[in-house]
């Protein structure tokens, strides 16, 4: 078991990655108080909610709500059943809240918490790799509108992170695979060291070896970590998270949440940012490849369908909420493994989408 700290205004909290976390409660455990919630998917209560709140029998009053899977259940609704929950269980200020899933349940899990009685603690279990390089850390949560992704929402920081590799061989291909694009981030905005590894160990990361996932989770932990302590309301550098971001919600929203996973829009984001990039002469013109070559060979998506409305999917980034005035905000590459923050303007944009 490897733990990083991670550092923000309110204190420091914990993030364990390791093998079999889930039925460690002397580890996750201690990080609880009040009467606790536990709330879950369908999917992910079917394979672990049982092994998690076994251990609360007897020793909490506690509660499960196991919602239905899916980013389009990111919403006010799903979020207004966790707080008709807690007001049911007459949970307290010292009550916690347990998110037991992907980054749709951490969102939505850390926001009802955020915004319950002004706040109280969550616990982030994440099960997904998605969620336990990214989502889990850093008190991002939230749910999304239907005219974009995550425009509701608050920061507020977990108790701890159980970050259970485990959980990983559970996962279906095209949901491991989506969470690489979030780890290949990482190489790609501030580690060209870090994104060489991947590179070497591609093949054993598409294989889930449970050394490199290890490596891969708690590197990508440490870099998120890092970021969040330097800026945690991301009025600076954190923004550099959303490298691929932009273009990868707007694609989501776009196609209602259904065609694509996060990590796959982020994929395709990735490499659309690379490329304007170039066409802005910020990086070295052919390099955005070696990015597109590492996602192939985790078998994510890197180019833009033919039927996307490229002008729809423009106003729609015009919305994405980092934006500063008229001009949109975008994460650029100055070289692999440096990223910088600029806003752009619409048409180099819309020449880039027309060329994806």
């Amino acid at each position: 078991m490897k733990v990083t700290e991670v550092s923000h205004a309110g204190g420091r909290y914990p993030v364990y990655v390791g093998q079999g976390l889930l039925g460690m409660d002397s580890v996750w455990q201690r990080h609880l108080d009040g009467r606790v919630l536990v709330v879950s998917d369908e999917t992910v209560a079917g394979l672990y909610l049982d092994r998690v709140t076994a251990s609360l029998e007897g020793e909490r009053r506690w509660r499960s709500l196991v919602l239905p899977a899916g980013e389009e259940q990111k919403t006010v609704t799903s979020w207004q059943r966790i707080i008709d929950e807690l007001v049911a269980m007459r949970a307290q200020r010292d009550a916690t809240v347990v998110a037991l899933g992907g980054g749709v349940i951490g969102d939505l899990a850390g926001f009802a918490a955020a915004s319950y009685m002004r706040g109280i603690r969550v616990v982030q279990m994440p099960t997904t790799l998605l969620a336990q390089v990214d989502a889990a850390v850093g008190g991002k949560t939230g749910v999304n509108h239907p005219d974009g992704k995550n425009l509701i929402g608050a920061f507020h920081q977990p108790a701890a992170v159980i970050a259970d590799i485990d959980t990983l061989g559970s996962l279906d291909d095209r949901d491991y695979r989506a969470g690489l694009a979030e780890v290949v981030k990482y190489g790609a905005i501030r580690d060209e060291r870090f994104l060489s590894w991947l590179e070497s160990r591609a093949d054993a990361l598409n294989a889930r070896m449970p050394a490199d996932l290890l490596e891969a989770v708690h590197a990508s932990v440490t870099h998120k970590a890092e970021i969040v302590a330097a800026d945690e309301r991301e009025s600076g550098q954190r923004a550099l998270l959303n490298f691929g971001h932009t273009f990868g919600h707007a694609l989501e929203t776009i196609t209602d949440y259904r065609r694509y996973r996060h990590g796959e829009a982020v994929a395709v984001g990735m490499v659309v940012a690379a490329r304007l990039s170039e066409l802005l002469g910020r990086l070295r013109v052919g390099h955005s490849e070696r990015l597109v070559h590492l996602l192939e060979r985790m078998n994510l998506p890197v180019s833009l369908p033919g039927d996307i409305d490229r002008e729809r999917l423009l106003s729609l980034m015009r919305l994405d909420k980092k934006n500063r005035g008229d001009r949109i905000r975008l994460i650029l590459l100055e070289a692999i493994g440096q990223a910088t923050i600029d806003t752009c303007p619409t048409d180099d944009i819309r020449e880039i989408l027309n060329r994806s």
